[in-house]
């Protein structure tokens, strides 16, 4: 079978109204890189395809098996105003958002939301450390963020020392930071400005929205 996400991936940009660089910026490579999948020189790896296949809000098989440019193709809506993101069952330590490989579904946000070249990803919550505002299994939707004003008084997603991952209301306060349950049978974690330099203590998400499925 003939692989057309190439071509595919040109097409669908343009009619979004999409500049290389743009899209580039979405999924965190160069300019240069979607210039040579458009051109076919290089092939992106399974990772990125994923991220461009949710970022397009076209499912992979399509990008891959069909001209989109062809007009007896299976009808896909390229102008859709959904997109959809990866949920991830648990965040792995020291690995960037964009190499995770724990997805156990995706699920649907407003494209409006990623103006700016802002991204998202959902997390499945495990465990009752944040109960009672979250739920063993609930989802949230998580802005990754790097302005670094924005956190204090936040739920947000933190990686520490690389091996350590979790998910806190973060407090800033002039010793440094806290991290701290919504469950007062949970200890909070207390971390000086040292430690969050040292360890590193880094944010990698917001918590913008709670998803609860109902039985």
């Amino acid at each position: 079978m003939e692989n057309y996400f190439m071509k595919n991936i040109k097409y669908v940009r343009e009619k979004r109204g999409l500049s290389q660089s743009k899209l580039a910026e979405m999924i965190d490579v160069n300019q240069t890189t979607i210039a040579r999948w458009e051109d076919e020189n290089r092939i992106p790896t399974i990772d990125k395809a994923i991220q461009v296949s949710s970022i397009l809000n076209i499912p992979l098989d399509i990008l891959v098996g069909k001209n989109l440019q062809i007009d007896n193709v299976e009808p896909v809506n390229i102008d859709s105003n959904i997109i959809k993101i990866p949920v991830f069952g648990t965040i792995k330590a020291g690995i960037p958002i964009e190499s995770q490989s724990d997805i156990i579904e995706y699920v649907e946000i407003p494209k409006i939301w990623t103006r700016g070249g802002k991204k998202f990803y959902g997390l499945k919550i495990s465990g009752d450390s944040m109960f009672p505002k979250y739920n063993e299994d609930d989802i949230v939707i998580f802005e990754q963020n790097d302005d670094t004003t924005l956190y204090h008084g936040k739920d947000v997603a933190i990686m520490i020392n690389g091996t350590e991952s979790t998910f806190k209301k973060l407090l800033v306060n002039e010793q440094g930071i806290v991290l701290q349950p919504y469950n007062t049978g949970y200890d909070i974690m207390m971390f000086s400005k040292e430690d969050v330099e040292q360890l590193p203590i880094k944010v990698v998400g917001i918590a913008r929205e709670k998803r609860t499925k109902i039985d």
